[in-house]
């Protein structure tokens, strides 16, 4: 809603980090872009599951409709090993895919690793929030949501969810010169 903080979810997507195996380097990671990035208030909600599609379902669908969630940002388990189905759970809940981020993430990628190319990374929406997978390795995570959160602010702006300002100096994200602050 316009004028409220924007919340924001972080789900870790590793059966070693969810059984307390080793500890998630990837949701910090994304915490502290979020903390050195976004000048406007904000919260979070922070969830570790399985590489399990329900599991992943299940969270993404928490954190957007029961938690309010107005960006939902995934990491792990968007490679081409078996137990790797964090797009196919994104797929499941979201009502629209944009293509756009799983290409841009992977040709950020590409600038770093040949490898990049095996990523199925991808975004879509689930009525008002936004929903997209990241690497989940923490300096491929800065490499890529530095550059695709440019467009985040915006995209949440045309879903109707509150207005995120940025620190320019960290992220300068677009907004077309008509877009209204709200």
């Amino acid at each position: 809603m316009v004028g409220d903080p924007a919340t924001f979810g972080i789900l870790t997507i590793s059966d070693r980090a969810n059984s307390g195996e080793y500890e998630d380097e990837g949701g910090p990671a994304i915490l502290g872009f979020f903390e050195e990035a976004v000048a406007s208030e904000w919260s979070h909600q922070y969830r570790i599951v399985p590489d399990d599609k329900a599991a992943i379902s299940d969270a993404l669908i928490e954190m957007v409709d029961d938690l309010g969630c107005d960006v939902v940002v995934t990491t792990g388990g968007t490679g081409p090993a078996e137990r790797d189905v964090t797009p196919e759970a994104t797929v499941a809940v979201c009502e629209r895919i944009l293509p756009g981020f799983g290409e841009q993430m992977r040709a950020i990628s590409l600038q770093y690793v040949p490898t990049a190319i095996l990523s199925r990374q991808l975004g879509g929406t689930r009525g008002k929030s936004l929903i997209f997978n990241l690497p989940g390795r923490p300096k491929a995570i800065r490499e890529t949501i530095d550059e695709i959160w440019k467009a985040v602010p915006y995209c949440v702006d045309i879903l109707g969810g509150p207005y995120i300002d940025m620190n320019d100096d960290v992220c300068n994200a677009f907004r077309p010169k008509d877009a209204r602050r709200r």
